[in-house]
């Protein structure tokens, strides 16, 4: 009597393909290499990414700075649409626009891909973004990680996190300490949604409302998959402009939390911040998200950035000297509020008026 030989367990049988892997290392590879720095020594696929710190040397007293972010639910649009080529910009921007608040010069980053199943193409296309968004920030992208985990994601799924580093000249630090009263807060125009909030986006827009991704929303101007897939707007190069042209006091990322929260985080606990809503309109997405799940204005400004994705906090006599600097890069940025004494406001930065129509 014969028994049937039982094939031995193994990692391909378990889910994991090591050669789909090694396909989409080699696929990512000539992107990788678009946002090499002189610093950067050796290629992708060692065991760790290599920067010549020698470089530090110009430096009188270098700070690293140092920040890690992902793309959130964001990352579920990409999935349903199948537009995997934008999502890096997010990751490279939560990333590398909280290293430049302190203004620190972006010098590199690595990212971290997780799949339920390696598609090379998809892989690729990810990795392809976030080099693209490297470059904007003027960073290098020494290396990263692909995981495969099947059972725990469906082979569909997939999610993005990366980690940078950057250097600043110690007193060149930003921050707090500098902020005086009567400066001037000015508001850099967002790209949209940016990459926060798509918890709720998703559940007013897509559980409520049971809007399609493909369709055409005639005030967006574009189908609604295009307008929540904008890539959020990378400001690393446009601070260190203003750093250069301006006496830059503080900046502040408009991500989680807000506008007025994260303001409140640079700004020294004796002053406030007043921003007046007046000076801007939200772009038609932020109404869309409000009228459609009935989501109340506190609400929305404490999720949504609300039409301003960074700050800068300048002396009064530097505004127009900054605001000419971004102009001449292409960002719109506004005078949007002034640094007061801290008086009785409980917190440290607010919101007044309404909204230009």
């Amino acid at each position: 009597m014969s028994e049937t030989p039982v094939p031995g367990a193994s990692y391909a049988a378990a889910g994991v393909d090591i050669d789909a892997g090694d396909r989409a290392v080699e696929l990512m590879k000539e992107w990788v290499k678009k946002t090499q720095r002189p610093e950067v020594l050796g290629g992708l696929g060692g065991f760790a990414g290599l920067f010549d710190a020698s470089a530090l040397k110009r430096f009188e007293r270098p700070l690293l700075a140092s920040a890690t972010d992902g793309v959130g639910t964001k990352v579920d649009i990409a999935r349903r649409l199948g537009v995997y080529d934008t999502i890096g910009h997010d990751l490279v921007a939560m990333v590398m626009d909280d290293i430049v608040v302190c203004g620190a010069e972006p010098l590199f980053m690595t990212d971290y891909i997780c799949v339920g199943k390696v598609h090379p193409e998809r892989v690729a296309a990810i990795v392809k973004g976030i080099a693209e968004g490297c470059v904007l920030a003027g960073c290098a992208l020494v290396g990263g990680e692909t995981a495969e985990h099947p059972g725990l994601l469906g082979p569909d799924d997939f999610d993005v996190a990366g980690a940078g580093t950057g250097v600043v000249e110690a007193d060149r630090l930003l921050g707090a300490d500098r902020i005086r009263t009567g400066d001037a807060v000015i508001a850099m125009a967002s790209s949209g949604l940016h990459s926060n909030g798509y918890s709720l986006v998703r559940h007013v827009l897509l559980n409520q409302a049971g809007l399609d991704l493909e369709t055409r929303i005639d005030e967006l101007g574009r189908t609604l998959g295009e307008e929540l897939l904008v890539p959020t707007r990378i400001y690393s190069l446009d601070c260190l402009a203003l750093t250069r042209t301006t006496d830059v006091h503080a900046f502040s990322h408009v991500t989680g939390g807000g506008l007025a929260a994260n303001l409140a985080r640079v700004v020294p606990d004796d002053l406030h911040a007043i921003v007046d809503r007046s000076t801007w309109t939200p772009a038609p997405i932020f109404d869309l998200v409000g009228r459609t799940g009935q989501v109340e204005r506190l609400e929305l400004e404490k999720t949504l950035n609300m039409g301003v994705g960074m700050i800068a906090i300048v002396p009064e006599e530097s505004a127009d000297a900054a605001l000419e600097t971004l102009a001449d890069r292409g960002v719109e940025a506004w005078v949007a509020g002034e640094i007061t004494e801290r008086g009785d406001y409980a917190t440290g930065a607010e919101m007044v008026g309404d909204y230009s129509a």
